[in-house]
């Protein structure tokens, strides 16, 4: 007889497990062998013989050979005796006998006690097995061309790259028939699955197969698994006296590892010595073309590409034989065509008939063809790109008008007294008077809350301009009217106000040896009638604008030459002109807000001063046609400036010299802006009879540039001779609006 082999489980027999844990290896190596082939199995059911061993070192496993029928028969056998037996000894014995009979060395109680002892090992020799059939899910896959489909390689040789950035090439792939016959030789063949990804074949471990049995049955992936396990709460909620762990961050964790580092120059010092060399580039393949293929239908042809003719004008209801009469023109419109140049003629005159036979031969055919064929010939055809764009999405996103109150935006009060013109207005530093002069020579002053009006001056000749003196303890009004400025005392105030300006509003006789009036032609001389001071020029005077701190004062002839622009010191009594020449016919002029910087507008650029350094700051280039007045943001960094063509130019002097905004506001001439002193609001008003309300908002940050939004129209003032708003000026305090008509009207706009 031929002996066989030792399988790996009469091996494991023979070092004496116990009887359990033989008994589920039994059952395994039977259920394997019944699957591998059905013929193998039945012909071990039916004819087992018991091997002759002839060694006898293999007496043991002699022992074990009767059959694995036989094993699981004592088995059983073993089991009912131990269940029938009422005594203990007679049960052990069969337990004991059932031990021999499966091939477990020794017998008796020292074997089952020592079967006792190894529970321990047997359970770890277990898990080891289990555990070691895991390390070919570690194995990193061969391709690391990512997470991308692969139909993208469906067409090529290859099914992606490598770590070094190589192709892999894909393997020859079996035929229909070759792929039946090895799943009809092997019986293992249903194990086996092709990984696409990896290109290869994987055989599926019984425990995989189990696995995936598991998993189509709805079950979970492993036995062990109890879904419906008690739950262990591991955490504790309660506060413990010391932490679980308080070692502190080792110092590895923060410094810089010194042994990378060291690595690193390693590698360098390697590069430069040409020990570790890159790979090289790549070889370009040659690219495939059709040796015999038409060059037209090449994409790199030379030439322009192709571009149909345009189809001819079809014609419409008047070419028709017989039209309608809506479009046969009459007698007058034929006329009319005669008058006409030749290129604005309609090229074509419906005419009706009644019947399509008796059209006649179109006179025109061969000329318009022969036309037509010219501009095919002559006229190069260029396509045109129109971009379809939004009109919505070229408009700015501003914020609602909702969210930028308070604005002006109703009449609330109107002031009325003056026979003329309002020329000009101002507002005191208080908010509760406004002064106003007009072209009947008078000027007035009116407590904004009521309208009573509660002086007047009568002087004689049209007021050009009005301008309250920024100091609340000097409320001094200073008026321009014809080649004289006056200094009047408004009488409001205290009596100890009234005192201080009774001294600062006097003036001395000028000796003899005083040379000011000869350098400027200006004269100071007491207006005992009006009560304050009198300044002579040599020129008519159009506006005065008063310093910030309320004792200098500057006024503008536009006719002075180079004695345009002279500045005034009141506590002084002293006048000089400007040290800068003027570049054109000045405007306007006003004070920097919070520097010693001085503005002067000529009726094409700005231009601005440093009197300290007598020196140009900058030049703004406003590219209107006139500049009619100036404004300066409280800030001082941004100015508004109005045109006589009704342009608003919005400039930030950090940005550019150039207008940051264009507004075309106003369909006529824009008369005067303004700033509001606390809110980020200003106005225009023009001789169209309305005023207009924008918000402004200036950023600190310079990053971010001013917002610009339109609020409101403002309109109630009528026209006279032409001449609308005069002016516009804004409450010191709160966020309202004066306008000075031509109609004699001073209105009072609030929110």
């Amino acid at each position: 007889m031929k002996v066989p082999k030792k399988s790996s489980l009469q091996k494991k027999l023979q070092k004496g497990v116990k009887k359990e844990e033989t008994d589920n290896l039994l059952e395994k190596h039977k259920i394997e062998e019944a699957v591998e082939t059905s013929k193998e199995a039945a012909e071990e059911e039916n004819s087992v013989e018991s091997p002759v061993v002839s060694d006898a070192d293999d007496e043991v496993f002699s022992d074990d050979s009767p059959s694995e029928s036989g094993s699981e028969d004592s088995h059983l056998s073993g089991e009912e005796d131990v269940f029938v037996s009422s005594d203990g000894e007679d049960s052990f014995d069969a337990k004991s006998d059932n031990v021999s009979g499966n091939g477990a060395s020794g017998s008796g109680i020292d074997d089952v006690e020592h079967g006792k002892g190894d529970d321990a090992g047997s359970d770890d020799s277990r898990t080891v097995v289990e555990e070691s059939d895991s390390s070919e899910d570690e194995v990193a896959p061969r391709n690391t061309v990512g997470d991308v489909p692969l139909e993208w390689y469906k067409d090529e040789e290859h099914i992606g790259y490598d770590l070094a950035g190589k192709k892999i090439k894909k393997k020859e792939k079996q035929d229909k028939l070759d792929s039946f016959l090895a799943s009809v030789d092997d019986s293992k063949n249903w194990r086996r699955i092709y990984d696409e990804y990896n290109d290869e074949e994987v055989e599926l471990t019984k425990d995989e197969v189990k696995l995936v049995k598991r998993l189509l049955k709805g079950k979970a992936p492993h036995a062990d698994f109890d879904p419906h396990a008690p739950y262990v709460d591991w955490f504790s909620w309660d506060d413990s006296k010391h932490p679980l762990s308080s070692a502190p961050e080792p110092k590895r964790r923060f410094i810089p590892s010194k042994w990378e580092s060291k690595k690193v120059v390693q590698y360098v010092r390697a590069i430069r010595k040409g020990l570790i060399k890159f790979d090289e580039k790549p070889k370009e393949e040659p690219s495939a073309y059709l040796l015999w293929g038409d060059d037209s239908t090449a994409i790199d042809r030379q030439g322009l590409a192709y571009i149909p003719a345009p189809k001819p004008k079809l014609p419409g209801h008047d070419e028709s034989y017989n039209p309608s009469l809506e479009y046969i023109p009459t007698q007058e419109d034929l006329n009319s065509y005669q008058l006409m140049f030749e290129e604005d003629r309609p090229k074509f005159i419906p005419k009706r008939f009644t019947s399509l036979r008796n059209v006649p031969a179109y006179e025109k055919a061969v000329k318009e063809n022969f036309e037509r064929c010219m501009d095919l010939y002559l006229c190069a055809r260029v396509r045109k790109k129109r971009i379809n764009i939004d009109p919505e999405s070229l408009k700015p996103k501003l914020p609602s008008r909702k969210d930028l109150r308070p604005y002006p935006t109703s009449c609330y009060l109107e002031y009325k007294g003056h026979k003329g013109p309002v020329v000009s207005i101002s507002t005191d530093s208080t908010g509760q008077w406004i002064a106003s002069g007009s072209s009947d020579g008078t000027v007035r002053i009116w407590e904004v809350e009521t309208g009573r009006c509660i002086r007047i001056w009568e002087l004689g000749e049209s007021v050009r301009h009005v301008s309250w003196n920024p100091m609340p303890e000097r409320p001094i009004l200073a008026v321009c009217m014809g080649e004289d400025v006056y200094l009047l005392n408004s009488g409001l105030g205290n009596a100890e106000e009234q005192n201080s300006l009774e001294e600062l509003l006097s003036v001395e006789t000028p000796s003899a040896d005083d040379s000011d009036h000869d350098k400027t032609n200006v004269n100071w001389v007491q207006d005992d009638k009006n009560g304050g001071i009198r300044l002579k020029h040599f020129k008519t005077v159009s506006s005065v604008e008063w310093h910030r701190k309320g004792d200098y004062f500057s006024t503008l002839m536009p006719s002075g030459q180079s004695k345009a622009v002279l500045i005034h010191l009141l506590s002084k009594k002293q006048t000089q002109r400007i040290p800068f020449k003027l570049h054109g016919l000045p405007v306007s002029t006003a004070f920097h807000p919070s520097r010693s910087a001085f503005f002067i507008s000529t009726k094409k650029n700005i231009r601005v001063y440093d009197l300290l350094n007598q020196k140009l700051i900058k030049k703004l280039e406003t590219g209107v046609r006139e500049v009619s007045s100036i404004a300066i943001h409280p800030g001082g960094d941004n100015l508004i400036v109005g045109s006589r063509d009704g342009k608003l130019c919005w400039f930030d002097m950090d940005l550019s010299s150039q207008p940051y905004r264009v507004l075309n506001c106003h369909p006529k001439d824009i008369n005067k802006v303004a700033f509001h002193r606390s809110y980020p609001l200003f106005a225009s008003s023009s001789d169209d009879c309305t005023a207009y309300v924008f918000h402004g908002m200036v950023y600190s940050d310079l990053n971010q540039n001013p917002l610009i939004v339109p609020l409101e129209i403002l309109r109630g003032h009528a026209s006279e001779n032409g001449r609308g708003v005069m002016d516009c000026k804004f409450h010191p305090r709160q966020p309202w609006l004066f306008t000075a008509g031509a109609d004699s009207v001073i209105k009072l706009y609030c929110h």
